[in-house]
C-alpha cells in the first residue's frame, strides 16, 4: 500500500477565529485537517490531499475576510 502524504499550508489568523475556520473545515468531509502552531500569534497549519487543493483554496478565497480581526470580525 502506497503511503499517502498531505500537503501543507501554513497561514496566519486571528487567533479568536480558530474555532470558526475548524467549523467551516470540519463541513467538508476529507476536506482538510486545521491544526494551531503558535496559538497566541495565531499560526495555523492545514493539512490537505493534493486532490482537494483547489476546492480547499477556493473555500479559502471566499472566506479570508473573515478570519482575521482586521475586518472587524472578532
Amino acid at each position: 500500500m502506497a503511503e499517502r502524504k498531505l500537503n501543507e499550508v501554513f497561514l496566519r489568523i486571528s487567533s479568536r477565529r480558530f474555532h470558526f475556520l475548524k467549523f467551516i473545515l470540519e463541513g467538508y468531509d476529507n476536506l482538510a485537517i486545521l491544526s494551531s502552531y503558535d496559538c497566541s500569534g495565531g499560526l495555523v497549519v492545514i493539512r490537505y490531499p493534493g486532490a482537494m487543493a483547489g476546492e480547499l483554496f477556493d473555500l479559502l478565497g471566499q472566506i479570508a475576510g473573515s478570519l482575521t480581526e482586521e475586518n472587524g470580525n472578532t
